[in-house]
């Protein structure tokens, strides 16, 4: 999975696109891809707490970026672990506190926080609006944009890049009594800030970088909680010039390139192992990017940009490759991991996830079209939540009101039907479709009145944050000592490689992969290794 990877810049869902993923674009041919993906929650934490749990973040406490949520809580990892699969993350999937959840190894640390130090502020937020905390995104990744020698995300990818094919590496070698096994690879890239190395922004040196489609919008004709993330970012009072939006953009399509190479590697590295015939590969990620639409930049938002996901499960020799239209989300990968490894979920758990084992089977008419969004982080004093329903978008905040979309019919977002409906610029809509806008409006307020307790989840939310910073207080007291739940992957020298008290058998294995014979000829698959492999236990 990709960090912050909008799905309507991809070639394989934007005929348009001029970012080059040739990687991912032939795994997308071998795949079923979904067109119509979305996450959970447009920010970070909260959206991979759902993808790995199969539930909404209100269900499991995931309100910002450092919310814990309980170790009891079943994830996929669980359910594959406990089915024989061993299962291992590596990179990026902003845990607080319980660093595993049940990945039974993680290979690399995290890249951010593992603490409390995130956590949003409503109190603050309400009392003073203009008042910004100081790990909030700002300006200065689109103001800065451009290459770099190295960075510390690139720092990061690198080493959760080394790790993942090292797993892979070491898996092959590791007899035929091995479990199957589950790798997450998380990569930071192509998340902000937009700086890339100069090979991927050498890539673009000769394209014309676009710019956003839907141009700045002005600040007091923007939607209230895009008015709260312009101020939160620090973009009320910015105007970029083309030339910086392009440099930022040109970064950021660098940047997806630079994680289309990485699934090459991925890729590569299975296909060598003599492991891609038999492995299910899941791609996608956690939220997207805004890139400059509407003047808006980063996540937060239910506008396309920023809650539409790449989805694409490949196994072509038992599903056949097809595009779905239906919505779906990534709360629905843990029930579906469930039905590809022929298990069950566990009856009385909750799951809000829906298996897409009738789409990858051809039975897209079997299938569920409506997804769930919650967002409680910061930009916002109280809950902001969205149904997708076919065409139709609808969002809704008590601080806010309502918002309805028909992406059918305006796929950029310019027009709020709930605003339309409510003026004068109603009479010019056709009656038929009219009164239809306004059935599907009522319909989706009644459904929000039904499945969200709005005066309870903004008091939940508040307790928690309240309790979270309060004892974050505590643990940055002067001359307290620090506590530090980062994940710590610590290596055993004495493990590796060639040591006296390794079994032979075993130094064997790992001395080189392919094994071959005497006279270097490669065993079949599958043949035990009967003759010395140079290099295994001497000098």
């Amino acid at each position: 999975m990709a960090d912050q990877l909008a799905a309507p810049v991809m070639k394989i869902y934007n005929p348009d696109s001029i970012v080059d993923t040739p990687n991912i674009d032939a795994l997308a041919a071998k795949s079923v891809q979904f067109d119509s993906a979305y996450c959970p929650s447009p920010l970070c934490g909260p959206s991979r707490m759902s993808m790995i749990t199969g539930q909404l973040p209100m269900k499991i406490g995931a309100y910002d970026n450092a919310a814990q949520i309980l170790s009891d809580i079943p994830t996929y990892a669980h359910y594959l672990r406990r089915d024989g699969y061993q299962t291992v993350l590596a990179g990026k999937m902003h845990f607080v506190m319980d660093q595993k959840h049940g990945y039974e190894k993680r290979l690399t640390t995290d890249i951010y926080p593992g603490d409390f130090g995130w956590a949003a502020n409503w109190d603050a937020d309400i009392e003073r609006p203009e008042q910004r905390l100081e790990w909030y995104h700002n300006a200065s990744s689109i103001e800065q944009a451009g290459p770099c020698v190295r960075s510390n995300q690139l720092d990061y990818d690198e080493e959760v890049m080394y790790k993942s094919t090292q797993f892979l590496h070491d898996y092959a070698r590791s007899g035929e009594s091995r479990r199957p096994f589950c790798l997450t690879v998380s990569l930071t890239h192509p998340h902000d800030p937009y700086t890339i190395e100069d090979e991927y922004w050498d890539k673009y040196q000769e394209v014309e970088i676009d710019l956003p489609r839907v141009p700045r919008i002005p600040n007091e004709e923007q939607d209230p909680h895009s008015q709260r993330l312009l101020k939160v970012c620090d973009l009320w009072d910015k105007n970029f010039t083309d030339d910086q939006i392009k440099r930022a953009r040109r970064a950021y399509y660098g940047a997806v390139s630079y994680v289309d190479d990485c699934v090459g590697k991925l890729l590569k590295v299975l296909e060598k192992c003599k492991l891609a015939d038999d492995t299910i590969i899941v791609f996608s990620g956690d939220h997207g990017d805004m890139l400059g639409e509407r003047g808006l930049w980063y996540k937060m938002s239910y506008f396309e940009s920023s809650v539409r996901v790449p989805l694409l499960i490949s196994y072509p020799k038992k599903y056949t490759p097809h595009c779905v239209t239906q919505n779906v989300s990534t709360l629905d990968i843990l029930p579906t991991m469930v039905d590809l490894i022929g298990t069950k979920l566990v009856p009385g758990l909750s799951m809000d996830g829906k298996s897409l084992l009738p789409f990858l089977e051809g039975r897209d008419a079997e299938g569920h079209d409506t997804v769930i969004a919650e967002y409680t982080g910061e930009g916002t004093v109280s809950p902001v939540m969205m149904i997708k329903r076919g065409n139709w978008k609808f969002i809704i905040c008590p601080a806010d009101g309502v918002q309805l979309f028909d992406l059918g019919r305006d796929p950029l977002e310019l027009e709020d039907l709930a605003k339309v409906l409510a003026g004068p610029k109603a009479e010019m809509l056709d009656p038929e479709y009219r009164e239809t806008a306004e059935i599907i409006l009522r319909g989706f307020e009644a459904e929000a009145r039904v499945r969200w307790d709005f005066e309870s989840i903004t008091e939940q939310v508040l307790l928690s944050q309240r309790k979270r910073r309060f004892v974050w207080s505590a643990f940055t007291a002067k001359d307290s000592e620090r506590e530090k739940w980062d994940f710590n992957p610590i290596e055993d020298g004495r493990e590796k490689y060639i040591r006296s008290h390794m079994p032979l058998d075993e130094l064997e294995r790992m001395a080189r992969f392919p094994p071959v014979d005497a006279n270097g000829n490669e065993l079949p698959k599958g043949t035990p290794i009967k003759v010395h492999q140079a290099g295994s236990h001497e000098e």
